[in-house]
């Protein structure tokens, strides 16, 4: 019985960080505040958000800030950032580090002293959804991941609940400022 109370209490309190993630975009905020609170949202480091905009036909990351002269991914492209806008199919992968991957992700030097632990660290674990627009096209990716040198070092799995909770914060994301084409970040 505990369990199921403390299972209502979680769905709860991510109603209200999805919530808290909604009054959000009235203030219009800045793409790293947006995803400092989408980590705090699903209890990641910063260093694992990535968001992708759709822009000419192909995404470009805009954060982390340190990936945005990256370059950029195209959609008939394999990476999985590609595949996600182009079905509009969410992934969860527990176990993503048995998948081959283009790893330009892990190797990001990020700047904030938190973020720094979890350089070149592998991605142990992911999910990825579509971001789409009102009209239902797709127009841009978030994929939140949890980093380790190991799978058991790199946190819980992630659950079916945590996937649809990104799946609603992507439906917020969308109608941020930040994530129109051509918007200045």
């Amino acid at each position: 019985m505990a369990s199921i109370n403390n299972q209502g209490l979680g769905v709860k309190t991510a109603r209200a960080e999805i919530a808290d993630l909604e009054r959000m975009v009235a203030d219009a905020p800045s793409v790293e505040r947006a995803c400092a609170k989408l980590a705090q949202v699903l209890h990641v480091h910063r260093g694992e958000i990535a968001l992708l905009r759709l822009e000419k036909g192909s995404l470009r990351f805009i954060y982390p800030v340190e990936l945005r002269s990256a370059g950029e991914l195209p959609l008939s492209g394999s990476a999985v950032a590609a595949r996600t806008a182009a079905t509009r199919t969410p992934l969860l992968s527990n176990a993503f580090m048995q998948v081959r991957h283009a790893s330009l992700f892990e190797a990001v030097r990020l700047t904030t002293e938190e973020d720094k632990r979890m350089e070149q660290m592998p991605i142990q674990k992911i999910m990825s959804v579509p971001v789409t627009g009102e009209n239902g096209s797709t127009i841009g990716v978030v994929q939140v991941s949890r980093k380790g040198l190991d799978a058991s070092l790199a946190g819980p799995d992630f659950s079916s609940d945590d996937l649809k909770l990104l799946e609603k914060a992507a439906n917020v994301l969308a109608r941020m400022p930040f994530m129109q084409e051509g918007a200045a970040l």
